[in-house]
């Protein structure tokens, strides 16, 4: 195996940066001139020109800078607010009052049965239809939750893993109907079912065949969608956990590349499936680690992809990402607080270079997000890209001594935990012996024993704390005729179907999981029959069992 920590030399000079810059600017057709509040031009990068070492130029390997030669300044950053809560009709309202208010993409949340896999008639549903996300049974949900939005036109993101080649399916035969081509859709599916037995517990299959339906969806996405992401590789929860920023990348980076030898074994070509890899980080509270994290997650999976497995396409070498700030820091304690601690979290990932940002509401700490918080949440973001300046250059933090040295400080100490996790045969191997859940309950008992003996200060929970409560004021409750209203529907749905066809077309299911084939056709067929998400799971759940967590203490 390569040693991807080898000093591999940075490529790019400042004349091959000016040229691909303005390749990029050419696309614009108009590109304002970027000045300071008080007037001062900028530039579009600036570099320190030290003999001793070579600079790092954004687009250029090892991309620590940047993916893109210029950055925010041709675009910023998709601002996809993460929303679901109740029916799809409840779900389809708040992304049109998104949307109507600045919105840029898409971001769905699914209820807690959709994401095991369960139909909200299911025992194992009652009391969870709606409360937690969106819930989604059937093709017609589907429908309307994207009811008058332009499928074409945004790009969604779906907050989905183990069922998600069933989700995905309806999301694409409800483009089917509607006249859209395929290949116009654009988005991401999670689609990262190792970080759930890491960190999170929606799991529903073993690993095995759970790593077979992702290759699969790779393929199918690769031929069909290919501006589709095919996987959001999450670092997010696995921080939310608990790890350090250190434990966060170097567990999502194993993850990563347990997937790609996957989809090698299937015979997929990396620099086809490779384009479409895309990651999901945590912006914590730490801005500076922050920063550094991000920089220093560019250059590592850039290493791991051209050192490591040889792919030859640039773009399989760049690690496009989207960002949620840390919801495990968000106080029930003086919420208001928290709007502070999401807009300094939304500024190490601009600073980080992220392609896309999620910033959490003040009350989420509380309940589901009101209106009215997540319309602040998304005006954090659009104060950051129109008024704070930090978009008119690119890296503006490059070059700072304390920037740079926890840069490759975090570099150094993510290779020796992939070098571990290697050792012990790679991520899975690694989760099946319990070693990363192992390291993120150390550290975050560490975090929790540090903050009850004050040695870490939490404003207004250990310190600070207000003479009076603070009332959270209006919290989102998602009505308990919710569920009723969902069951009757899906009940309706079941009798107004061709039985035969929804039974011939899950036995084609079952027969392609058999038989380990090409599955994600026979799933959108399945669907576009009437079968429901539940139904579909439970053909593939007789084939390869359900997971049974292994408890580690």
């Amino acid at each position: 195996m390569t040693d991807e920590t080898k000093n591999v030399e940075p490529e790019g000079s400042i004349e091959e940066y000016g040229e691909q810059y303005d390749k990029f600017i050419s696309k614009k057709a108009e590109l304002k001139d970027f000045k300071s509040t008080s007037g001062f031009s900028v530039a579009p990068l600036y570099s320190g020109g030290d003999a001793k070492r070579q600079d790092e130029f954004p687009g250029f390997y090892p991309f620590t800078r940047g993916i893109h030669p210029p950055m925010y300044r041709t675009r910023y950053w998709t601002m996809r607010q993460y929303a679901g809560f109740g029916s799809a009709e409840d779900t389809n309202e708040r992304y049109r009052f998104l949307l109507e208010r600045g919105q840029t993409g898409l971001s769905v949340a699914f209820d807690l049965p959709t994401q095991v896999g369960i139909d909200s008639d299911s025992e194992l549903a009652k009391g969870e239809v709606g409360k937690t996300g969106v819930a989604i049974d059937t093709l017609d949900d589907m429908r309307t939750l994207f009811n008058q939005i332009p499928l074409g036109d945004v790009s969604t993101s779906m907050t989905i893993n183990s069922p998600a080649s069933v989700i995905l399916a309806m999301y694409i035969a409800v483009a089917d109907e509607t006249g859209i081509p395929r290949d116009a859709l654009r988005g991401t599916v999670q689609n990262d079912i190792l970080k759930e037995y890491i960190a999170r517990g929606t799991y529903i299959f073993p690993p095995e065949p759970s790593l077979y339906l992702i290759a699969d969806t790779f393929r199918f996405l690769s031929k069909e969608l290919p501006k589709w992401n095919s996987i959001s590789i999450s670092g997010y929860h696995i921080r939310e956990a608990g790890s350090t920023a250190v434990q966060e990348l170097a567990f999502t980076f194993a993850n990563g590349i347990e997937y790609v030898k996957t989809a090698l074994d299937a015979g997929l070509d990396i620099d086809v499936f490779g384009q479409r890899l895309s990651f999901f980080f945590n912006a914590h509270n730490d801005l500076f680690e922050e920063v550094a994290k991000f920089r220093a997650a560019r250059r590592i999976w850039a290493k791991i992809m051209r050192e490591r497995f040889g792919a030859k396409n640039p773009k399989t070498w760049t690690m496009r990402f989207h960002t949620q700030t840390a919801g495990s820091m968000l106080t029930s304690q003086n919420p208001d607080n928290n709007i502070v601690r999401v807009a300094m979290q939304a500024l190490a990932a601009v600073l980080g270079g992220t392609q896309s940002l999620h910033t959490n509401s003040k009350d989420e700490a509380v309940a589901l997000p009101t209106e009215d918080s997540v319309r602040t949440a998304l005006r954090t973001q659009q104060i950051l890209a129109h008024e704070s300046g930090v978009t008119h250059t690119v890296d503006p933090l490059a070059g700072s001594y304390y920037i740079e040295a926890m840069t490759d400080e975090i570099e150094k100490l993510t290779w020796e935990y992939i070098k571990k996790i290697d050792d012990l045969g790679g991520a899975l191997k690694a989760i099946e012996k319990g070693f990363q859940q192992s390291e993120i309950q150390q550290s975050a008992y560490e975090w929790q024993r540090e903050i009850e003996n004050n040695e870490r200060v939490i404003v207004g929970v250990n310190k600070f704390q207000p003479e009076k409560e603070e009332e959270p004021g209006d919290i989102l409750r998602v009505d308990a005729a919710v569920e009723k209203r969902q069951v009757d529907k899906l009940k309706a749905w079941k009798a107004n179907r061709d039985n035969d066809a929804v039974k011939n077309a899950l036995a084609k299911v079952r027969q392609t999981a058999e038989s380990k084939g090409e599955i994600f056709e026979t799933i959108i067929d399945a669907v576009k029959v009437k079968a429901t998400l539940g139904e579909v799971i439970g053909e593939m759940k007789i084939v390869f069992g359900e997971y049974r967590e292994n408890v580690v203490l």
